[in-house]
C-alpha cells in the first residue's frame, strides 16, 4: 500500500510507532500532488519547504508538547483553505484584491493544528471570499471533481474535498456557512462536519458574535474526521463563542458508537425543497442501513416556515460586515454574487433583520421539539449531484429553476440556522457515477452524537474504502427536466 492510501488514523499510528517519519509523509504527499494536481487544481499554493522544515523540527523533538493529547497528529500533512491565514504562505482568499497577500501570522486554528503536530503542506482552492457552491476564482481558476473532472467539486471548501479524495493529503481544514464543509464532501464522496458554533475557533473574523460561519474539518472517513475535530476543538481567547473541548474525545466517542434509538428523516421538508429524483431514491434506500441497525426510522420534519428568506437576510448581514469595505474600494474586482449578497444586506431594514432573527428562533424551537423525540435528524446532504464545472451553480433541481447561487443550499443552511452540528457522509452513486450523500444532524453541542451515528452508517456502507481515487475524465450528465 502506498503511504497516500493510508487513512489519517493509520498514518498517525505509524508515526507514533516511528514506522514512518513526518518527512516521509511530506514527500509522499508531494509526489501524489505532482501526479494528480494538473488534472484537479485543488492545491494551487504549496509550501513544501516550510512543511519539510516543520517535519524536521518534529523529528528532532521540537514542538511535541501536546503529544499524547486528543487530536495529536504527530507530523501528518494537512491542507488549509485559502480563506485561512498561514504565516509566510500566500493567502489570497480567492480574490484578486489579495492575490499577492502573504500574512505574517497564522490564524488561531492553524496555530492549534500545528501545535498538535499537523504539517501544513498547501492552501486549498476556494471561491472568492468563500462565496459560492462551485470552487473557482479569478486568481487560480477552477477546481475539478476527481470522480469526473468535467464536474464541480462544490464549494466553498472544494479544494479541500478534492485534496482528500485524490489522496493529496490526509486531512483538510475548511469553513462552513451554508454547507461549505458538507456539499463538497458530498460531491467528492468524502466526509465533513459543520461543528456546533463555538466548537472551533474562528479567531480573526470580524463577525465574531455571529454563529452562522464556522471552522471545521474534512476527512476521508469518520474516525479521521473525529481525530481532526479533536485537533481543532476547544476554548480560544480570540473567539468569544468558544468553549472547552469535551471531557471525552471525539475519537473515543466514535470508537464507542452505539446505534441511535429513533431517527427522523425527511427528503424535502414536505415538498418545500427541490430534490433530484435519483438522489431521492438513493437516499431513501440508504435509510435501510439504519433500520438494519435496529433503529426506529420515521419520516418527520419541522416546518421550514420562511427560513429560506430569513437565512438570506441574516447571511447578507454577514456580507455587510465582511465585504462592505471592499464594495466601496474594489467593487470592480468583486464577482457578481458577492455584490448581490452585500447589497442585499445594505438594503435590509432593521425591521426585516429583526423578522429574520425571529424566524430563526422559531425554527430552532421546532428543532428542539424534534430532538426531544429523535436522536438525530437525517436529510440528503445535497439536492442534486455535482454539476458542470463551468457553472456558478446548478441551473435547476428537479425541474425547479434556481434564482440565486444559494438557492440549492437550504438542506444545509437549515441546519446552519438551527445551530446543529451536521455531518455529510456518502451513501451511494447515481447512474452517472456521481457521489450522493446524507446529512446527519444532532442537537446543538452534540457533535459527538452526529459523528457516532455517521460512523455507524459509514461502517454499514463501506463507501469510505473506495478512497483515494485517481482523477477520472467524463462528460456532464443532462439536467433532470
Amino acid at each position: 500500500m502506498e503511504l497516500f492510501q493510508l487513512t489519517a488514523c493509520e498514518a498517525v499510528s505509524r508515526l507514533a510507532r516511528r514506522e514512518v517519519s513526518p518527512l516521509e509523509l511530506v514527500e509522499a504527499a508531494a509526489a501524489r500532488i505532482a501526479e494528480v494536481e494538473p488534472a484537479l487544481n485543488a492545491l494551487p499554493t504549496l509550501c513544501l519547504d516550510r512543511a519539510r522544515d516543520h517535519a524536521r523540527r518534529l523529528m528532532a523533538g521540537e514542538g511535541r508538547e501536546m503529544e499524547g493529547q486528543p487530536g495529536w497528529l504527530g507530523g501528518l500533512p494537512v491542507s488549509i483553505k485559502d480563506l485561512t491565514d498561514v504565516a509566510g504562505v500566500r493567502t489570497t482568499y480567492g480574490s484578486p484584491i489579495f492575490q499577492d497577500h502573504v500574512p505574517l501570522a497564522s490564524h488561531p486554528v492553524v496555530q492549534r493544528i500545528e501545535a498538535r503536530g499537523g504539517i501544513v503542506i498547501g492552501k486549498s482552492n476556494t471561491p472568492e471570499f468563500g462565496a459560492g457552491g462551485s470552487t473557482f476564482n479569478e486568481v487560480f481558476g477552477r477546481t475539478r471533481n476527481p470522480w469526473n473532472t468535467s464536474l464541480t467539486c462544490g464549494g466553498s471548501t472544494g479544494g479541500g474535498a478534492v485534496s482528500l479524495a485524490a489522496g493529496e493529503v490526509w486531512l483538510a481544514q475548511g469553513t462552513d456557512h451554508g454547507g461549505s464543509l458538507r456539499r463538497p464532501g458530498t460531491y467528492c464522496s468524502v466526509v465533513g462536519i459543520r461543528p456546533s458554533p463555538g466548537r472551533v475557533t474562528r479567531g480573526t473574523v470580524n463577525n465574531l458574535f455571529a454563529p452562522l460561519s464556522v471552522q471545521g474539518p474534512m476527512a476521508r472517513n469518520i474516525p479521521d474526521l473525529a481525530l481532526f475535530l479533536d485537533t481543532m476543538a476547544g476554548w480560544c481567547p480570540s473567539d468569544p463563542l468558544t468553549y472547552d473541548a469535551p471531557a471525552q474525545s471525539y475519537a473515543a466517542a466514535v470508537a464507542e458508537a452505539r446505534p441511535p434509538r429513533r431517527v427522523a428523516f425527511t427528503m424535502d421538508y414536505s415538498g418545500a425543497l427541490p430534490i433530484d429524483r435519483e438522489t431521492r431514491a438513493i437516499c431513501t434506500e440508504a435509510m435501510k442501513h439504519f433500520e438494519a441497525m435496529g433503529c426506529i426510522v420515521e419520516e418527520f420534519a419541522p416546518d421550514l416556515g420562511e427560513l429560506t428568506e430569513a437565512f438570506l437576510v441574516l447571511r447578507s448581514q454577514n456580507f455587510v460586515v465582511d465585504r462592505e469595505i471592499q464594495m466601496q474600494t474594489h467593487r470592480d474586482l468583486l464577482k457578481p454574487d458577492i455584490i448581490w449578497n452585500t447589497q442585499r444586506g445594505l438594503d435590509a431594514t432593521p425591521s426585516r433583520i429583526g423578522w429574520a432573527d425571529r424566524e430563526r428562533a422559531a425554527f430552532y424551537r421546532r428543532m428542539v421539539g424534534l430532538f426531544a423525540r429523535y436522536d438525530v435528524f437525517v436529510t440528503p446532504s445535497a439536492g442534486t449531484p455535482a454539476f458542470d464545472v463551468m457553472l456558478r451553480n446548478p441551473e435547476s433541481i428537479a425541474g425547479v429553476k434556481l434564482t440565486n447561487y444559494m438557492a440549492g443550499s437550504m438542506l444545509n443552511a437549515a441546519m446552519t440556522m438551527a445551530g446543529s452540528p451536521a455531518v455529510a457522509v456518502p451513501c451511494g452513486f447515481d447512474q452517472y457515477g456521481r457521489p450522493v450523500g446524507l446529512q446527519i444532524a444532532a442537537p446543538s453541542r452534540r457533535d459527538d452524537v452526529a459523528l457516532q451515528v455517521a460512523a455507524l452508517f459509514e461502517r454499514s456502507t463501506g463507501l469510505d474504502r473506495k478512497l483515494p481515487i485517481d482523477p477520472r475524465p467524463g462528460v456532464v450528465p443532462p439536467y433532470e427536466k
